[in-house]
Parts: C-alpha cells; structure tokens; sequence
C-alpha cells in the first residue's frame, strides 16, 4: 500500500463506527498507538472488530510504523470480549459464524503483522480480550488485570481465541480458564502462565515501561524484527483456515437451544 506522510509530526486517523471507535496515532519515531473504545466495557461490536483488524494490517503494511502498541481507552476493563447485544440476536448459522469471525480476524491481523505489537492491559480482559492479549507479541498489565474465559458459561466455548491463549499460557492452563469460565484468574496468574512479560501497580508504571520498550524497538533494526516475528509465529499458517472453522463451531452452537437458554439466563443476572 501507498504509505501516506506524517503531518505535524502525527498521522492521526479516527475511524468512528457505530458505539465505538477505533484510532491510530503514529509518531515521528514510528511507534504507532492503535486504540480501541466502546462504551460498555470495551466489549466490541463486529464493526469494530472489523475497523480493528484492518488497522492493524494497514499499519504492519505503513513503512513509517516500526512498532504498535494496542491499547483500548478507559482505565477499567481492556476488553469485555465481543458485544452480547450482538450475540443474542444471531438467528442463523452464516450470521453466527461472521459474529464469531470478528476476533479471529484481529488475532489473524496481529499473527501475520510483520511488526512487533506490545499490548497494553490495564484492566480485565474477557475472552475475546484473552485472545487479544495472546495475539501480542509482548504484553504488559497492571494488577487488576485478570483474566476469564466465560464463554462455556453461556454454553458456547472459546474456540476462536482457544489457539491463540494456548500458544501463549498453555494447553493445561488455557483448559482451566476454559473448563472453569465463571472464574477470575488474577494478574499474576496470567504473568506467571506467560500471558502477561509484566505487571504493574498503577498505569503510570505501565505506561512508562510500555514507553521505553516501544523506543527501543522503533530504534531497532526492522528487517530483523520482521525475521524474528516469522520465527515466533511459525506453526500458525494454518489459522486462517482454523480460526474460521472454530467461528463456525460456535455459531452452531449458539443456535441450540441450550444456549439460548443459558443466555437467557445471563441476561436476567
């Protein structure tokens, strides 16, 4: 792609969609600042799955952007996982299966980005945001970062983001989160599991650790980078596919009645 000119110093793009917005901010030095928002808790429409996931490929394609970092606006929840409003009003399986495809999409823009991306969680992260925080290259947290996989308690399973969490934490601690979805799994659970490089008492700390890391690398050699971050996701060129298929599976399965059911029953909580 035609790689467009800094003005000012900042590219500033703000893609706004339906309740949410997605914006990118890169600066001089080519750290480029990808921030998602949606007002209930981070959790994330398909729009703004889609507007995220291209983002990040645009900006893995930008030759003045030498490193991301994700982050989501707020100082609570990183990421709610995908919009429930949006769940349960799936009626048909190609729907259920688009709704699903929202976080394989990012996690897929972020695998094959060829630039590092440095995640940024400063509150808890459900599902979808699990997968989120597993698809980063490298990830700090704060102390109120936990983490849940609650998808089995609505009666679907987290089998798009399963891959991800698993390459990162492990298949006997991603079957955990996944086995016991009702339960918070605290921050330096998920840091002693991998998920998390660091964690952080304030999101000042964070935020400055974050700061001098993204310096170090936008300094770094970017074909090198590049090289490495082949090297770190080999064994994944098959999640395309995968990651589709898995969508399909839950898209079937929230169309059961025993879902329906179990959402239902979320809903009156």
């Amino acid at each position: 792609m035609e790689t467009p000119p800094l003005q000012g110093g900042w590219e500033v793009l703000n893609m706004i969609t339906e309740q949410g917005t997605v914006e990118i901010n890169v600066s001089e030095k080519g750290i480029a600042t990808i921030e998602f928002f949606h007002p209930m808790s981070n959790s994330l429409p398909g729009k703004v799955l889609g507007k995220l996931a291209k983002t990040i490929t645009e900006a893995g394609n930008n030759n003045n952007v030498k490193v991301i970092i994700l982050k989501s606006k707020g100082d609570r929840a990183f990421c709610a996982g995908a919009s429930f409003d949006e769940l349960i009003s799936i009626n048909d399986l190609e729907t259920g299966k688009v709704f699903f495809s929202g976080f394989a999409n990012v996690i897929n823009a972020a695998r094959k980005c060829p630039k590092f991306i440095i995640g940024r969680v400063q509150g808890k992260a459900v599902g979808g945001g699990v997968g989120m925080a597993s698809a980063v290259d490298f990830c700090y947290a704060t102390k109120h970062s936990a983490v849940k996989l609650s998808e089995l308690a609505v009666g679907i399973g987290p089998f798009v983001v399963g891959p991800a969490v698993e390459r990162k934490v492990g298949t006997s601690a991603m079957s955990m989160m996944a086995i016991n979805a009702t339960e918070w799994y605290s921050a330096e659970w998920a840091r002693e599991k991998g998920l998390y490089a660091e964690i952080f008492d304030s999101i000042e700390e964070m935020d400055a650790a974050i700061d001098v890391l993204a310096n170090k690398l936008a300094a770094s050699n970017p074909q090198a980078m590049s090289m490495l971050k082949k090297v770190f996701w080999e064994g994944t060129e098959n999640w395309d596919t995968l990651l589709i298929e898995r969508a399909a599976m839950s898209g079937e399965l929230v169309l059961s009645d025993f879902t329906r059911n179990a959402i239902n029953a979320f809903k009156k909580k």
